[in-house]
């Protein structure tokens, strides 16, 4: 009896131990991602291909339009929080102009923006609210574009007595939601925005249609051709596509088809390539586990089990005893 306790704790403390493992190796690649998209070269071809102001512009001229810094993970997204006011300002009443005006330790465990920043048109005239975010896959919880749309409607409350005073709204901003979603049956590109449909009379009325904008990319799994249409497509497929690519491969293709430097990319790249790879080999390991521990449940022999799945007798007997505590 003591002994079969003795193996329930064990199983439950290396399901434990692999289920954190697992977690940080995915939110080390999370942030790795956040870090990658936040590069502003990669950050100005995502603009070129969503966002009309720069539309046919070279990415190389649009990175002069991004300006100050990129906030990757730090500006928070819920409600009275994204345009804080620090209560330590000297002077009352003061605004902090910034997105980044948040304390950190306070706001642990908020859920933020993975990157956000401004950019001035390429007219100089006028900024635009940039927001750009990493899905691994689609969430099984919710609709993806919900979420989408929330955001682009935060970025937009956000701006009071930051961006625009008391009541001038004429002031706001215009926002981009920008939704990088891999593992996607297909490459696909949308663009979510306001129509006005007139359903009874004539009269115009005035206000930015384009002032909210959600964009969804989703990259398929494979890696589609160098081709004008689905040149973002590729570009992004070669970070985060599920394909087989090396680190040189991956950077040969960014240097020489996109003439991104890679000499600040290279260890992301790196770390990427090296995570991915291990998030997959414990998803077939868990998977192989799975198998096993089935086949032991419906009577098979330890013995059987091995021929059948190509492993030692003792790999059976050790993964049996990790995962379900019996032989």
């Amino acid at each position: 009896m003591i002994q079969t306790k003795d193996k329930g704790r064990e199983c439950l403390n290396t399901e434990i131990t692999n289920a954190v493992q697992a977690t940080e190796k995915e939110e080390q690649y999370d942030e790795s991602a956040k870090r990658l998209l936040g590069n502003k070269y990669i950050l100005a071809h995502i603009l070129v291909k969503t966002v009309d102001e720069f539309r046919g512009m070279n990415p190389k001229d649009v990175i002069a339009c991004i300006e100050g810094d990129v906030y990757i993970g730090t500006v928070p997204v819920e409600p009275g929080l994204t345009n804080a006011v620090a209560q330590s300002m000297r002077t009352i009443g003061e605004r902090i102009v910034g997105l980044n005006t948040e304390n950190k330790e306070i706001l642990e465990g908020e859920i933020r923006f993975d990157i956000i920043f401004y950019v001035r048109t390429r007219a100089g005239l006028s900024q635009v609210i940039i927001n750009v975010e990493a899905q691994q896959s689609p969430p099984k919880g919710y609709d993806l574009l919900n979420r989408g749309i929330f955001y682009g409607c935060r970025m937009i409350s956000s701006q009071k007595e930051r961006d625009f005073e008391k009541m001038n709204y004429n002031d706001i901003k215009k926002v981009y939601s920008i939704w990088v979603c891999m593992n996607m049956d297909e490459n696909n590109l949308n663009h979510i925005h306001l129509v006005n449909d007139t359903l009874l009379g004539n009269s115009g009325w005035k206000g930015k249609l384009d002032m909210l904008n959600v964009v969804m990319i989703g990259l398929g799994k494979e890696l589609p051709e160098h081709d004008e249409r689905y040149e973002l497509h590729r570009l992004l497929g070669v970070f985060f596509g599920s394909h087989e690519l090396t680190n040189e491969q991956k950077l040969n293709i960014i240097k020489s088809e996109y003439g991104i430097p890679t000499e600040d990319i290279r260890e992301e790249v790196s770390v990427m390539c090296n995570l991915s790879q291990g998030i997959k080999e414990e998803g077939i390991a868990i998977g192989e586990a799975r198998i096993i521990i089935n086949m032991h449940n419906n009577g098979f022999t330890n013995q059987q089990i091995a021929d059948v799945t190509d492993k030692k007798l003792q790999e059976i007997e050790k993964i049996l005893v990790s995962n379900t505590g019996n032989i």
